[in-house]
């Protein structure tokens, strides 16, 4: 090994209090194991002595628990972005122990490059391997990794030997030139390959190495139920009744799917529809169901930018990557989902909203309008320039007390503009070229819960005749009400007549 060789607790001893630290990593996939351990515990260990130490964390999305769990705890996060899924985390956040930005995915490596965030200090890097003139083979993931290589003042690479030397070649890194130099994107298809399997760096600024044998820290997600088999089923059949009706093309279209057990649940629906043919993906993150969809021959190809894979598929993939070899590719989050890309390729994208209004306006990201969940990630990258945008969710949650669909969002992630099908499980709305008073009839027949219904119509009788029909003074009920109660079902629209 021509770089120094040093311990964890040695190389989170280069990190000081006030510094910006870029890791690698995208979801928990490729993301730092060993060193953000250490750097917790000089954190406890500098707060219990009353010195203060608080550093900024760039990531490429959200990270295993070793990151964000172990940080979070130890206090020791000044600054966050650009998403984050873990709890500690989000409770800290909420709390205000620390300052969140919640950013597109798409957009976070250019805006470091443009300076808009200050500098990066120094990156921790996970790779397979890193070569003595400065090629680093990232594992399970790009993220951000490759602007924080070339941004920090020093590297640290972890060196983790669970992913295999064998991972390199599925790596495709290009960084665009920033305006305004910048050129097209040539990406044409989702199997075009337009860089290098390796991050280059000079090598004088790899401060040390670090050995690590830990696995990626993915967690499992539900197993698909009643409702979200439903929900998958109603996405199936809509997009098979567009193709068979021509408003999607013979050679069908790439697809992009959000993470969780609803996109889980999707996946295996189009796996099993006879109505949808073959097809690829450009997406974000394929899960388990993507392997699936490859060992059936479904899915053909996909481009990603991680593999947030469970233990088993993870292994399954790595004792077989040679037939993997030529269905995958990952690459940075900004090219996984640039706009001009999605736009191009003519993407089918579907993600999973938190709630959603009668007008079809999205709330992705914060409970009850003020409190985080997670974060828009790249939902809207892709959202906002889909060929068809598909949002899905189930109807209610809490056992019926919260109705997914509400009169007025609490939070607006991505507006009725955007928006172009919302699903539940009772049905699908369709809401291209419709008018505000036709989205919300079309959404309240055919994705509220029956029970619900209702107390939607009543709402609308008591609105303004105006385009968009609301009253204000209603417009929230549903969320003053379950603050109130904590049963939405309950809102009485009758005083607001």
């Amino acid at each position: 090994m021509a770089f120094k060789v040093i311990s964890a607790s040695e190389a989170a001893s280069m990190i000081k209090d006030g510094m910006n630290v870029g890791f690698s990593g995208f979801t928990a996939a490729g993301s730092p194991k060993a060193i953000a351990c250490e750097i917790a515990k000089i954190a406890e260990k500098e707060h219990a002595e009353g010195k203060p130490f608080k550093i900024g964390v760039l990531t490429g999305a959200s990270t295993g628990d070793s990151l964000d769990g172990n940080l979070a705890r130890a206090k020791a996060v000044r600054f966050r972005t650009p998403y984050q899924s873990n709890g500690d985390t989000r409770k800290a956040l909420n709390n205000h122990e620390m300052e969140y930005v919640d950013y597109h995915l798409s957009q976070l490596a250019q805006d470091l490059r443009y300076g808009f965030f200050g500098k990066i200090d120094i990156a921790v890097v996970e790779a397979c391997e890193v070569t003595e003139n400065g090629e680093i083979y990232l594992t399970s993931s790009v993220g951000v990794a490759p602007t924080y290589c070339q941004m920090a003042d020093k590297l640290i690479i972890e060196l983790n030997s669970t992913h295999p030397k064998a991972l390199k070649g599925f790596h495709d890194i290009y960084t665009p030139l920033d305006p305004p130099l910048r050129r097209e994107i040539p990406i044409y298809a989702p199997t075009d390959r337009i860089g290098t399997p390796y991050v280059k760096v000079d090598p004088a600024k790899i401060a040390a190495v670090v050995y690590v044998d830990k696995p990626d820290e993915v967690g499992g997600f539900a197993e698909v139920d009643g409702i979200t088999a439903k929900i998958g089923e109603n996405v199936a059949n809509f997009l098979a009744k567009e193709y068979s009706e021509g408003r999607i093309p013979k050679e069908f279209l790439p697809l992009q799917s959000g993470v969780g057990n609803i996109a889980n649940a999707v996946l295996a629906a189009l796996d099993k529809h006879p109505g949808i043919p073959p097809f690829q993906m450009y997406t974000e993150v394929i899960q388990d169901s993507v392997i699936d969809l490859m060992k059936s021959g479904k899915c053909t190809f996909a481009s990603t930018c991680a593999f947030t894979l469970s233990q088993d598929a993870q292994d399954y993939v790595y004792h077989n990557l040679d037939f993997f070899r030529d269905k995958l590719v990952l690459r940075p989050g900004e090219i996984t989902n640039h706009p001009e890309i999605v736009r191009r390729l003519g993407l089918i994208t579907m993600n999973t909203a938190l709630e959603a209004d009668i007008y079809g306006n999205v709330n992705s990201t914060h409970v009850v309008g003020t409190k985080m969940m997670n974060g828009i990630g790249g939902s809207a990258d892709f959202t906002r320039n889909a060929y068809i945008s598909i949002f899905t969710t189930p109807s209610t949650a809490k056992n019926g007390k919260i109705s997914a669909i509400v009169p007025m969002v609490s939070h607006v992630d991505h507006s009725e503009h955007s928006v172009k099908v919302l699903v539940t499980e009772y049905g699908v709305a369709d809401l291209r070229g419709k008018s505000p008073r036709e989205r919300a009839e079309a959404i309240i027949e055919n994705c509220v819960h029956p029970d619900y219904r209702p107390k939607m119509r009543e709402y609308l009788s008591i609105c303004d005749k105006n385009h968009t029909a609301h009253n204000m003074n209603a417009a929230l009920a549903f969320h003053t009400e379950f603050l109130k109660s904590g049963d939405m079902s309950k809102t009485d629209f009758e005083q607001y007549k």
